[in-house]
């Protein structure tokens, strides 16, 4: 046999296994909170949890579970992960298990034990939310509520969500909250009412506000509820004696003009609001005037939502301009109207009065591309802290790119970036992506998807993104990569600081796509119209040697 061949050892590769990517930790806990409050049989016999506390507790167990593994695996004779991951997956699994068998948490946080020294109250909470959707009746409304009658009891916040009320139980429910409702501070009555006629809805609501008249919230939800005028005006007692709201939530509850109009009359006094939230409701321009003057009254909102209420144009105006009283913003989000260019500039010139900015969601405003760069323009001179930018779906193409770079480029604290659903192809896409290279060392999201994006801009946006640390997702699906423009970006992600996890799922990508010509139909339009207006001044010289 050869010498050569008798001295050649086969090589041996390590290949790491642990420890997991932030990703795919993110994404165990989403697919632990999934299971926990999907039926199943264990929910058949212990009961269902909540979406809220399943996702609480599958983030409490992976926290865990990690901790106890990455010890495990610092002690690892082999140190190549395997036994960790092991270890991962079984006690998640045995952990998941054990959750599941005690069911949602009891219908009451148990109140703090008596004792003989003095002290003061446990700030408890009563919540009966969990668990699937059910109609109370007046007996099971007696046993239920029992725990808050109790001599002694010291529950601040109740949660009456996801359980619909009769008349019977609403009058079972009234003289207990009337007991109590002068040491209530948060009240969640937000989709109590489902599936009850509208008289008997009304009633309902009627019982409750006038129970919880003259209590000193600082926490009311009452969304969910389908209102309307009606239901709002049926709240009255309630909402004419609340003068100490910081936080207010009227979302998905049918907040027509009229209904806009009843709330703006029936809150006395908005200036201690932090949160005032109003998503998914059929507000229209009408409406918005009348939450554009809430809004004026609230100098102190520090979260204010006003999304998928079809406000177009001229109410966006108004609520952009009202936004300039509430100086200590750090939330906005009005994604999901129908602003358009002009509302978009009215906005820009309110950013400049709001410098502790933190996230903002503007997506899906019709802003197009005067819009966006008037926007842009405004950030970068005024939202240092900004770190949510989602700006999706906005008609934005390569022209205004320039102007959006110069803003990321300053805007260093960005955690996430969303510019989906545009037309930036690849011409804005390499402008864009410069921008991000340097810096943004927080930057941990950036989508791009559906964005007529070809092989050279997926590969700028990788490269932008592949030795940023902590970075979780790169979204470039629903684009025109081609097979080897993805293998590339997947050579970029493997090669950098960042794994192949940060590249979100591709399904929607069309490698053999191609971007339509719009844009540059525009163009030639543009050019076309020149040169005919070229053409009617144009005068004809006679040539010196034909004369």
């Amino acid at each position: 046999m050869d010498s050569a061949a008798q001295d050649f050892q086969p090589r041996t590769f390590s290949i790491k296994l642990w420890p997991p990517s932030e990703n795919t930790r993110l994404m165990l806990v989403e697919r632990m909170t999934k299971n926990l409050c999907t039926e199943s049989i264990f929910s058949k016999r212990y009961g269902l949890l909540g979406k809220e506390e399943a996702h609480e507790n599958a983030k409490r167990i992976e926290e865990e579970c990690f901790m106890s593994a990455d010890e495990h695996f610092k002690q690892e004779p082999d140190g190549d992960g395997s036994s960790a991951v092991q270890l991962y997956a079984k006690e998640t699994s045995k952990m998941m298990l054990e959750v599941l068998k005690r069911g949602p948490r009891a219908t009451v946080v148990p109140e703090a034990p008596e004792v003989d020294t003095p002290g003061q109250p446990a700030d408890t909470v009563f919540d009966i939310s969990g668990g699937k959707r059910a109609f109370i009746e007046a007996d099971e409304a007696k046993e239920l509520l029992s725990p808050l009658s109790k001599p002694g009891s010291s529950y601040k916040r109740i949660c009456f969500s996801n359980r619909s009320f009769g008349i019977g139980a609403a009058n079972v429910a009234a003289p207990i909250l009337e007991s109590i409702k002068n040491q209530l501070t948060e009240v969640d009555i937000s989709d109590f009412v489902a599936g009850r006629p509208e008289d008997e809805a009304l009633d309902v609501m009627r019982i409750f506000s006038k129970a919880l008249e003259g209590s000193v919230l600082r926490y009311l939800n009452i969304s969910d509820n389908a209102l309307g005028e009606k239901g709002v005006r049926a709240f009255s007692d309630l909402l004419k004696s609340q003068e100490s709201l910081e936080e207010l939530y009227v979302m998905n509850d049918g907040i027509s003009e009229e209904a806009a109009k009843a709330l703006s009359e029936l809150i006395p006094c908005t200036e201690n609001l932090k949160v005032l939230h109003f998503h998914n409701n059929m507000t229209g321009d009408e409406g918005a005037m009348y939450i554009a003057e809430m809004v004026k009254r609230s100098p102190n909102i520090e979260s204010f939502r006003c999304s998928a209420t079809r406000i177009g144009s001229e109410g966006g105006v108004a609520l952009a301009e009202s936004l300039g009283t509430c100086t200590r913003l750090k939330k906005l989000d009005l994604r999901d109207n129908l602003f358009g260019v002009e509302a978009g500039i009215a906005l820009s010139k309110t950013l400049p009065k709001l410098p502790d900015l933190v996230e903002l969601y503007i997506s899906d405003l019709n802003l197009e591309n005067k819009g966006t760069i008037a926007i842009v323009s405004a950030l970068k001179q005024s939202a240092p802290h900004l770190e949510v930018l989602e700006l999706a779906g906005n008609e934005i193409n390569a022209k205004a790119a320039p102007e959006l770079a110069e803003c990321l480029t300053v805007t260093q604290s960005l955690k996430k970036l969303t510019l989906a659903e545009n037309e930036l192809k690849d011409d804005g896409a390499v402008i864009i992506a410069k921008s991000l290279e340097d810096g943004h060392t927080g930057l941990k999201e950036l989508d791009v998807s559906t964005n007529m994006l070809q092989r050279v801009g997926a590969r700028c946006f990788a490269q932008a993104i592949t030795n940023k640390p902590g970075f979780v997702k790169l979204n470039i699906n629903g684009n025109f990569i081609s097979d080897e423009g993805i293998d590339e970006v997947k050579k970029i992600l493997k090669d950098g600081k960042n794994s192949l996890d940060v590249l979100g799922p591709l399904d929607e990508n069309e490698p053999e796509g191609e971007p339509d010509d719009e844009e540059e139909e525009e163009d030639a339009e543009d050019d076309n119209d020149e040169l005919d207006s070229k053409l009617q001044n144009l005068k004809v010289e006679p040539d010196d040697e034909l004369m």
